[in-house]
């Protein structure tokens, strides 16, 4: 069955690769990229590989800004409503390892923005538009570290921590996968069975991504590893009871994540802070 599947940071990397092996099943694909040039051309390049009716759609915006994550949103759901689609995955793909300034304007972390406010935003805005039983893939890691938010003032989720890029983005990811598994106990509460799937997926480590590269000067491993379980997380039957849990490529299997993750209050602790600064 065809569905209609929006991917972030779908212009390079593990996203582009995942859009790549998804259209050519035949299904709807949006792209989403912070250039409009390099979007632009990677939607051209993509439509005429396009088989069995797939399609291909793209989106600008920057997910560093939590009004750009927004209109990307309200952009998503305008399209769709006018088509008399609904959304049936969505995979949070695009995330960040080192920047220029790891400050944002408003004095956020970059790497926390992006890598877990970002998904979490445009997930609860794209909520209404989701298929019945659709899902929500979200980019992990392995590399998870407890997030520090002792004291509001000074947290590292609000940008004034110092954190070096490597904690940043361990502390982020970890936090990702809290709020996946929130998320996902609080919507099978709400609708049961007809809940969507809220899976966080570590791709495996090390892949052949501009961010590993960027981040520790190496080629990286085949970036298919990546993209394959993606796709499968996103429409096989391997991942329709996967909500809530959390899928190690390293191990090639479902794991456990940190430990934080498993711990109730925890997570609502994380959460709360999260929902705070997306507001």
């Amino acid at each position: 069955m065809q569905k209609t599947i929006l991917i972030t940071g779908s212009t390079d990397g593990i996203g582009l690769a995942t859009a790549n092996m998804l259209l050519a099943q035949g299904h709807r694909i949006l792209l989403h990229g912070r250039n409009a040039d390099k979007l632009n051309k990677v939607k051209t390049e993509l439509a005429a590989q396009a088989v069995n009716n797939g399609s291909v759609a793209g989106y600008v915006a920057d997910l560093s800004d939590m009004a750009g994550v927004e209109a990307l949103a309200t952009a998503v759901a305008a399209d769709l409503t006018a088509k008399h689609q609904t959304l049936d995955v969505l995979i949070n793909n695009a995330g960040v390892f080192n920047v220029p300034n790891p400050l944002t304007p408003a004095g956020l972390d970059v790497r926390f923005v992006v890598n877990t406010l970002a998904p979490y935003l445009l997930t609860q805005k794209l909520l209404p538009m989701l298929a019945k039983q659709g899902r929500v893939v979200n980019l992990s890691s392995a590399a998870q570290a407890p997030v520090d938010i002792s004291a509001m003032e000074g947290s590292a989720l609000q940008g004034q921590g110092g954190l070096p890029d490597g904690a940043a983005y361990a502390q982020s990811k970890l936090a990702l996968t809290m709020w996946s598994m929130a998320m996902a106990e609080d919507l099978t509460e709400q609708f049961g069975a007809q809940a969507p799937v809220i899976v966080a997926v570590n791709p495996a480590s090390f892949l052949a991504s501009k961010m590993v590269k960027d981040a520790y000067g190496m080629a990286g491993n085949d970036l298919s590893i990546g993209a394959d379980i993606l796709v499968r997380a996103a429409v096989s039957d391997e991942f329709a009871d996967a909500s809530g849990k959390y899928y190690d490529n390293d191990a090639r299997c479902f794991a456990q994540p940190h430990a934080d993750a498993l711990d109730k209050a925890k997570r609502d602790e994380v959460v709360a802070v999260i929902q705070t600064l997306v507001k």
